[in-house]
């Protein structure tokens, strides 16, 4: 009986992760569902794949709660349904007061306002078994301020709420859960999240590694820069840090150990490349086209601004990664052990490239970012079925689109818990008073909002997809750094960034936790080294606010972006060598020190100072050179 339910349970969520996965392309195609119908009928469906995907009963099986433990079965799987029960009838109470809202004049009686309240609960349960407390808590604690504000004191005091106006605002209307973030995600990033998916399904991530290895066998870092190569590419597309990792992580991270890497830098490298792969244009994990939605500039401008930060994280993982194989002895793969790049994986690279190529081109054509990824999606189903394996087995299909079900309501399920927050800031005015408190904090400084903005992005990103901790921070503390003097796309791109890197940040670190046991390291080791070679991602973003040139968009001067590409370039080297301690031979704790100063020097954006430093730094080059030719001691 327990199987039989089991099984019929498997199905439905099957079923309903297939039917989000196709309404994501339906509405690439035609443009869209009725408001309405559409933000709430794809939320209904997220949260009964995270309430049954993530069950009572399951969680029992082993557990050591003492209560989950010892409940029967039939009693865990009830409470499930009940919840759902409760989520479906708030939806259909959301619809329907939507219509009558639209035809007459209503007014809420008690029962609306429990049915609402009640659905709120169960998507914070839902959203609790996805990503844990953390954003759960932030969302009650919103709910409790709306009702209890009045007594609070300074900037957190309001005139009060009740629940019913609260209810209102956070269920009943589109400045809530049903407001402008679940519209963005059903209409643009949806599509994406499938087009990643499906990409995996179809062994293109396979062709990737290949031909990543095939490239990069030269080079000291040989596997761990192939691993650079593979996530940047697969990241950017699939906007899952778990995802890359394990996708590409399990067959790079152990060719990384066997080149002579300890098992926690391979599983650093891996991370830190799946982390950074969501900066990487033209896809950028979907949040490209969330940003221009929000900014209002154009995809292609985003995909501007976006390319050089981009090649300065990479480009600093490549370095650290030389360094670290300098320091460890570790030599080239010998070309008879290269794996040569065929014409077989040529072809299959085209899996990829052609897909990527059809976004460009279509966004370039001046259509929409969805219908760019389903174009994307077509593209890919098209060279997927020269793949033997895949015409073999239809049931592929089937697999993939519950898989991309299952991952659209990952973020679904987030955004609505988002929407709960972004209902009591609307409410209260929460976010325009912190954002004026945080203005007086700073004294009008710019870079104590930064600090305070990245702190708040780590924070709050930790443990939670990029997307969503990007819509908190920017909708909170966008508004005080342009106030400051940062300029909009600068100050999205910096919040952005610190969502991004939470991933790899302890102690949630999403991404190195996921890489560590396949690397068979301490999940904490494997972050901080994870954290020291993305380091420069932590320092792009302060220097692109002071000086936007680097984003080549907007407010640009030429001069201002070669001095500042100089700089950082150097800056990169001097920084990643002291803290390795290595340059063709060791360095001693003087010279790293020295380089390390000089390093940090010329990140400042004084031009007198950067002079100064970049003097400093050459010379301390030089001699390296110099010492390591002559093999004159450390």
């Amino acid at each position: 009986m327990d199987i039989n339910f089991k099984s019929l349970v498997t199905w439905a969520v099957s079923l309903i992760g297939v039917a989000l996965a196709l309404q994501a392309i339906y509405v690439a195609i035609v443009g869209g569902w009725d408001i309405t119908y559409g933000r709430s009928w794809i939320l209904c469906g997220a949260v009964i794949i995270a309430l049954l995907g993530n069950s009572l009963a399951d969680r029992a099986t082993g557990s050591r709660h003492p209560v989950l433990s010892k409940a029967p079965l039939w009693l865990l799987w009830t409470i499930d349904l009940i919840l759902i029960a409760i989520f479906v009838y708030g939806t259909l109470k959301f619809i329907e007061i939507q219509i009558l809202i639209e035809e007459t004049i209503f007014e809420y009686d008690p029962k609306d306002i429990a049915i609402a309240f009640a659905a709120v609960i169960v998507l914070l349960e839902a959203t609790r078994r996805l990503f844990g407390l953390p954003i759960v808590i932030i969302a009650a604690l919103g709910i409790l301020y709306c009702l209890y504000g009045q007594y609070l004191p300074g900037f957190l005091h309001h005139s009060g709420f009740t629940l019913n106006r609260s209810m209102q605002t956070i269920w009943y209307s589109f400045q809530g859960v049903f407001g402008l973030p679940m519209g963005v995600v059903l209409q643009v990033v949806l599509i994406f999240v499938v087009f990643g998916v499906i990409l995996e399904s179809t062994g293109a991530s396979d062709a990737l590694i290949r031909a990543s290895v095939a490239l990069t066998g030269k080079t000291r870092g040989g596997p761990a820069h192939s691993a650079v190569v593979a996530s940047a590419v697969f990241g950017s597309m699939s906007g899952s840090v778990t995802a890359n990792v394990v996708g590409t992580g399990s067959f790079t991270i152990p060719m990384i150990k066997r080149r002579g890497f300890s098992p926690a830098m391979a599983g650093g490298v891996e991370a830190a490349a799946s982390t950074g792969g969501q900066i990487v244009p033209p896809v950028m994990g979907a949040a490209a086209f969330l940003m221009a939605d929000l900014t209002g500039e154009a995809y292609t401008t985003i995909c501007i601004a976006a390319l050089i930060p981009a090649l300065f994280y990479y480009g600093s993982l490549f370095a650290s990664i030389s360094i670290q194989a300098g320091a460890d002895g570790i030599e080239p793969v010998p070309e008879s052990e290269r794996p040569p790049l065929n014409r077989k994986d040529l072809i299959a690279c085209l899996m990829f490239i052609i897909p990527i190529a059809t976004i460009v081109f279509v966004l370039v054509m001046g259509r929409s970012p969805a219908l760019a990824g389903f174009w994307a999606i077509v593209a890919a189903v098209i060279l997927g079925a020269f793949n033997k394996r895949n015409r073999e087995n239809p049931a592929v299909i089937w697999e993939t689109l519950k898989k991309a079900g299952r991952s659209c309501a990952w973020i679904i399920v987030a955004v609505g818990c988002i929407g709960v927050i972004l209902g009591v800031l609307n409410l209260t005015g929460l976010g325009i008073s912190f954002a004026s408190v945080v203005a007086e904090f700073s004294e009008f400084s710019l870079l104590a909002a930064l600090m305070t903005t990245a702190l708040a992005a780590l924070v709050l990103g930790m443990g939670m997809p990029t997307l969503p901790a990007y819509l908190i921070i920017i909708l909170v503390l966008g508004p005080v750094m342009q106030r400051l003097g940062a300029e909009l796309l600068a100050t999205h791109m910096f919040v952005f960034y610190f969502g991004v890197l939470s991933a790899i940040t302890p102690p949630v670190a999403i991404g190195a936790f996921a890489a560590a046991p396949i690397a068979n390291a301490h999940p904490f080791t494997t972050a901080a080294i994870a954290v020291r070679l993305a380091l420069v991602g932590f320092i792009i973003p302060f220097i692109f606010v002071y000086e936007p040139s680097l984003l080549l968009v907007g407010t640009f001067d030429p001069v201002s972006f070669l001095r500042v590409t100089i700089c950082l370039s150097l800056a990169i080297w001097l920084i990643n060598t002291a803290l390795i301690g290595y340059e063709r031979q060791l360095l001693g704790k003087p010279e790293r020190l020295l380089r390390g100063l000089a390093g940090a020097g010329l990140l400042i954006q004084i031009p007198t100072l950067q002079i100064a430093f970049l003097v400093i730094g050459l010379s301390l080059i030089t001699f390296g050179t110099i010492r390591s030719r002559r093999k004159l001691p450390g």
